[in-house]
């Protein structure tokens, strides 16, 4: 099967400089969507056509399966698709896409595909209660025999409910032919791809059509209000997949999934949390309120309190984070680990039942089993040129307020006494203390404000 995207479209109603099959649903690109679907069917050809905006959109979506055609200017969709003609099996049929489409289920595709078989022109139709700004389907005794634009439709026309997708398959060799004979005398001077069906019904091909699931899948965004109605509609879409997983959703409604998000059994996902890029959440993971995770594994029983962020870590079981807790990207903690309000881990490995409960920064450590953190505690790894490492016993105690000034390694069992700073290893089972000596003075008295 050839597969042409077409994606050339300026967007003018988004008010943007960024071409619009570029913007972000979910997280990617509009045209990224169509394409995973494109290659879910596992085309021989996948071309895209692009235009506006130059060459932003083959530089930044570019891929060995996707060969991109330039339509300069644009003059419609069927001018779009003759871009691609030369690229086409005419032995295979051609399946038209379109990059702003992005909510397209593979097995509508695939029904479309069926009605078409090997010799057939099948249009991917829906019937809208307000059919406004969409061709209209023209039947006779019931088969389609072309298709109006709503500018060239009359009275009569424009009452038809049943309209065009814009997505189509035709057989390669007589779709060539058609978009040969195209004319732009119509009410917009472009080049109508939809008038191939009046072509096909001369030539006596069948014109055959399908219906998708939902009128959703084949919505279209010319806005930036059309484009967040379909950001809903996909977060939906997914949450109601969630909740019949069994995920426990406080709010469907207030769920951003930007990526892949996998979830065992009894998992909990409270209001407002944002999951990017491959997240997965291991059995009666609990996530609170307002946490954005990205790149990461939460294990079984872990429960992440809200307005946590952490990206490319992994949380071991039964471990608690939060709330206000950030975990940066190689941060990876064993089971039972704690890590509390206002701390920040980047780079390091904390090993089973160490906590860190509230106000500390560990970076480019390595912490062993049953560590105590105190408040105030911060690993000094960076010199202004080169980072270092600390490493930190099983079972020591590092007191508050504590600065270990790496590279450093703290013995098993140690026991840091509050305020230090560390310069030198701290040998195992000792307590070492680096602070100045208290002093009090006498018959001092605090500075009085002068009066004016």
């Amino acid at each position: 099967m050839n597969i042409v995207i077409l994606a050339a479209g300026m967007g003018k109603r988004m008010q943007s400089a960024l071409p619009k099959v570029l913007h972000p649903l979910a997280g990617k690109p509009l045209l990224s969507h169509v394409l995973d679907t494109a290659r879910s069917l596992s085309p021989s050809t996948l071309c895209v056509i692009y235009g506006h905006g130059g060459e932003q959109v083959p530089s930044l979506l570019a891929a060995s399966d996707v060969i991109f055609a330039c339509q300069q200017p644009q003059l419609g969709t069927g001018h779009a698709v003759a871009q691609a003609a030369p690229h086409l099996d005419d032995a295979a049929p051609t399946l038209v896409l379109y990059g702003d489409v992005p909510l397209t289920d593979a097995a509508s595709l695939q029904r479309l595909i069926a009605a078409a078989g090997n010799d057939k022109l099948a249009i991917l139709t829906v019937h809208m209660d307000d059919p406004t700004g969409y061709g209209r389907i023209v039947r006779e005794h019931g088969a389609i025999t072309r298709i109006v634009e709503q500018k060239d439709a009359t009275d009569a026309e424009l009452a038809i409910t049943e309209v065009n997708t814009g997505i189509l398959v035709a057989p390669t060799a007589r779709l060539k032919q058609w978009l040969a004979t195209l004319s732009n005398h119509n009410a917009q001077g472009e080049y109508y791809l939809t008038d191939i069906v009046a072509r096909a019904v001369a030539d006596g091909v069948p014109v055959a059509s399908a219906q998708p699931e939902a009128v959703w899948e084949t919505l279209g965004v010319n806005s930036k209000v059309q484009l967040a109605e379909l950001e809903r509609i996909h977060q939906r879409n997914i949450a109601n997949a969630l909740l019949e997983q069994g995920v426990t959703l406080l709010d469907p409604a207030r769920l951003d999934v930007r990526g892949t998000l996998t979830c065992g059994r009894d998992v909990t996902i409270d209001v407002g949390c944002v999951f990017e890029g491959i997240v997965t959440l291991e059995d009666g993971a609990r996530i609170e309120a307002h946490c954005v995770i990205r790149n990461a594994v939460i294990a079984a029983g872990a429960q992440i309190k809200p307005f946590c962020h952490i990206e490319d870590a992994t949380v071991g079981a039964h471990s608690v984070i939060g709330p206000y807790a950030r975990l940066r990207p190689g941060t990876v903690l064993a089971e039972n680990v704690h890590i509390g309000n206002f701390v920040e881990i980047k780079n390091s490995q904390v090993a089973a039942g160490s906590k860190a409960n509230h106000l500390a920064y560990v970076g480019d450590a390595t912490i062993g089993s049953r560590v105590n953190i105190g408040a105030g505690t911060i690993t000094c790894n960076y010199d202004g040129a080169n980072k270092f490492r600390t490493v930190i016993g099983d079972d020591a105690f590092i007191g508050s307020d504590s600065q270990l000034v790496a590279p450093v390694t703290v013995g098993k069992g140690a026991t840091l006494g509050a305020g230090t700073t560390l310069t030198k290893d701290a040998p195992a089972g000792a307590l070492t203390i680096s602070r100045a000596r208290q002093v009090t003075l006498t018959g001092w008295q605090r500075p009085v404000k002068l009066k004016k």
